[in-house]
């Protein structure tokens, strides 16, 4: 038994007059819904102009409308009998050797074929048979937060850090057979289904997911900062939601395979606070100018300093004392810094030759880094005038 196809594609604006009672999903549903009930439409009190059919069984003949983004299942007391996965209209037809019971296309879907065969039930219909669509889009809007600190070892700041946060993320259904047969609950799969909607507060499934995200952020944020390919970057992880949804993907498949198990993925996730605790604050500034005093700019920013000091000293009377520090050039002033505080105890240099220490005042006044008046008072100074 299984489904003829009429049409691919989307549906026809003539659909109407050409099938006088067809199923189709129901009306109004949300874009956070998962699974939700096939209804027939048409006239005759709602069951359209097959008027022999039974309550609950999709009789032969019975039309079936999948929608882009969707796809159809049909169970029997439970178990999968059919599935289709492309758009178009189907003919159901339980008898006809030509039929099919799993219609994929040639996409993705297709490899789905393997996990039908597995959860599939053969025959003629029986007692009762009900057909769901099962949403294929992104899902989007499912909320997470954490009531208190999650701690992870970072590697851009080398330490333990914690955070609070709260966001949002969407997710696919890879495996809409997995889906429905190892996580949907039974009261969603029967007569008169309620919507299987991630939003209903009521869904424990749903709620289950939330938990499961939140025991898992820990865990994303450490996959985050510790893969040297995202930059290893802890304040990369609010603007990068694709990375932060692949790391946090890998975290619940491996402690909850979502992917394997429930046909389930995680595709992007939008961070809309984080807020660190004390201790990571203060580590983050210090980071930070470590980081901002580090290679070329630090030197830089120490070289401006040192020349402010000789300035200040200069236009207090000491000019002559920062002109004979001086002596050393400014490209040696961030080497000899670093010999500063790596050897405070050092003793003084050797006197050095009078006329070497005027020849380096003479360079530097050439060069317009002190003025005449600097070096005249270092040259009196140097020779004892």
């Amino acid at each position: 038994m299984g489904f003829i196809q009429a049409f691919k594609g989307t549906i026809s604006g003539t659909l109407a007059d050409q099938w006088k009672d067809y199923y189709v999903p129901m009306e109004n549903i949300p874009g956070t819904a998962a699974i939700f009930r096939a209804v027939l439409k048409g006239q005759n009190a709602g069951r359209g102009s097959n008027v022999n059919g039974s309550e609950n069984i999709i009789t032969n003949g019975s039309k079936i409308v999948v929608p882009e983004g969707t796809a159809l299942i049909t169970l029997e007391d439970g178990k999968i009998t059919n599935f289709i996965a492309e758009a178009g209209g189907y003919t159901y037809q339980s008898n006809d050797p030509n039929s099919q019971s799993f219609l994929a296309g040639n996409g993705l879907l297709s490899s789905l074929k393997e996990a039908f065969e597995r959860f599939k039930f053969g025959g003629i219909p029986g007692s009762q048979q009900l057909a769901f669509y099962v949403n294929l889009k992104e899902i989007p809007n499912n909320r997470f937060g954490t009531q208190s600190e999650i701690y992870w070892d970072d590697a851009y700041m080398n330490a333990q850090v914690g955070a609070v946060a709260r966001g949002t993320y969407s997710m696919k259904i890879t495996n809409p057979i997995a889906f429905v047969s190892n996580f949907v609950p039974a009261k969603y799969l029967q007569q008169n289904a309620p919507v299987f909607d991630f939003a209903d507060m009521d869904n424990d499934a749903g709620e289950q997911l939330f938990n499961e995200v939140v025991g898992s952020l820990s865990a994303a944020f450490s996959n985050y900062t510790n893969d040297p390919s995202k930059g290893n970057r802890i304040t990369k992880i609010q603007s990068d939601q694709i990375g932060l949804a692949q790391s946090l993907s890998q975290a619940v498949e491996e402690a909850y395979q979502w992917n394997s198990e429930r046909g389930l993925q995680i595709v992007k996730v939008a961070i809309a606070a984080i807020e660190y605790d004390e201790d990571t604050k203060k580590l983050l500034s210090d980071v930070k100018k470590a980081d901002a005093l580090s290679g070329a700019r630090g030197n830089s920013f120490m070289q401006q300093s040192v020349a402010r000091g000789f300035q200040a000293a200069g236009e207090n009377g000491g000019g002559a004392n920062a002109m004979a520090f001086m002596g050393m050039g400014m490209n040696a002033v961030g080497g000899a810094m670093g010999m500063m505080q790596q050897q405070p105890q050092q003793a003084a240099p050797a006197a050095e030759d009078p006329m070497a220490k005027l020849s380096k005042m003479k360079q530097m006044l050439d060069a317009g880094l002190i003025t005449q008046t600097d070096y005249d008072a270092a040259k009196n100074k140097i020779l004892g005038l």
